[in-house]
């Protein structure tokens, strides 16, 4: 079976802040609101390059973001999907155009 080798981070202090906006956005308090902000923004949530740019996740995100190194973008941006992939089934479907691949 396939096991994803742990890689370090390289600037903790920015990588948690980056995924502590992650983690906020999809939080079950917050992640109506959130998907339905992507939804007006006329965006796939799926695209976290189009949601970053948008100040969708907060207005410091994509300033962390881009302070960080390839890797820790990376781990970022599988993180995020994760989060994409996890949310309840009846948000899902609320907004099945944001979730459409199309």
């Amino acid at each position: 079976m396939f096991e994803q080798p742990v890689l370090p981070v390289q600037d903790a202090s920015t990588f948690r802040e980056v995924i502590r906006a992650l983690e906020q956005a999809f939080a079950a308090q917050s992640v109506d609101g959130y998907l339905r902000k992507v939804s007006q923004a006329r965006l796939r949530v799926r695209n976290f390059e189009g949601v970053l740019a948008a100040g969708l996740l907060g207005e410091e995100t994509p300033r962390q973001y881009a302070a960080l190194g390839d890797s820790d973008r990376g781990q970022v941006r599988e993180q995020y999907l994760r989060l994409v992939e996890q949310v309840a089934p009846e948000f899902r479907a609320k907004y099945l155009k944001v979730y459409a691949y199309y």
